[in-house]
């Protein structure tokens, strides 16, 4: 029997969108498996159609660790798009992400996870938000603009949405609504289905290799006309009945659904 048909079903997959991280993916990788040591996980690194030989290297390393996974883009669809193709392939009850670069510390997975766990069921999203950050300055502005006007206009309980690490209870993350640019909006978007979100401050840190694929300003009017997007979806979003059991039906269906 081979080491990866062996393991046990893993209760939590750690999703890791990446694009040209080839130098930062193998030390990432070490540092979530040594965070979640002695728990039942997979990691599954998404290759968004990078050109770096970051596809050769996973499939060496694969072959290797037997809780890694690694899917590819064939060519780049971008960071929502990786993380929800590393959600419809996971197979813990418990999604966590977290960015490809190493700027999300691993060591606070544990954290994420005791938090959800520690809220309840009612608690669908444990969402980190970074303390100080090491971007530059302009990236932090920038930043620091984005949440406030999208804390002031969606409600979002959240002072840093656009942290890369999160915990997230998977059943309730399939019921979102996809578009692009989605993992920026996780809190609102679970708040819209009924359930409550926790928080824990990680610490950020630096880039060890490469530099940022992803600019500044150049997605920020698409940012815009995503965030009034959102807000509509929340406005249109009907009350959830709470279901009684009659009879006839599992007695934990009702338990499922949030309260209105």
């Amino acid at each position: 029997m081979s080491a990866q048909a062996s393991r046990p079903e893993p209760e939590i997959s750690v999703i890791v969108p990446a694009k040209d991280e080839r130098e930062n993916l193998g030390e990432l990788i070490e540092e979530i498996a040594a965070a979640l040591a002695g728990r039942a996980f997979e990691i599954i690194v998404v290759d968004d159609g990078s050109s770096d030989g970051s596809a050769e290297m996973l499939a060496a390393r694969a072959r290797e660790l037997p809780f890694l996974r690694a899917l590819r883009h064939a060519s780049a669809c971008g960071q929502s798009a990786s993380v929800r193709s590393g959600l419809y392939a996971a197979r813990g009850a418990v999604v966590v992400t977290i960015d490809g670069d190493g700027e999300n510390d691993p060591a606070y997975i544990p954290a994420l996870l005791e938090a959800l766990e520690a809220a309840g069921p009612s608690v669908a999203l444990a969402a980190g938000q970074r303390t100080g950050r090491k971007a530059s300055a302009a990236k932090r502005l920038a930043s620091r603009f984005a949440n406030r006007l999208r804390g002031w206009l969606l409600k979002d309980q959240t002072r840093d949405s656009g942290c890369g690490l999160k915990a997230l209870r998977r059943d309730v993350f399939l019921r979102l609504p996809y578009f692009d640019s989605w993992h920026r909006f996780l809190p609102a978007l679970v708040l819209r289905e009924g359930y409550g979100v926790t928080h824990v401050d990680i610490v950020d840190r630096h880039r060890r290799h490469g530099s940022s694929k992803y600019g500044i300003f150049d997605r920020a009017f698409v940012g815009i006309l995503d965030l009034f997007g959102v807000w509509w979806l929340r406005r249109r979003r009907k009350r959830i009945p709470q279901l009684s059991n009659i009879a006839g039906l599992p007695a934990d269906v009702a338990k499922e659904e949030p309260r209105c």
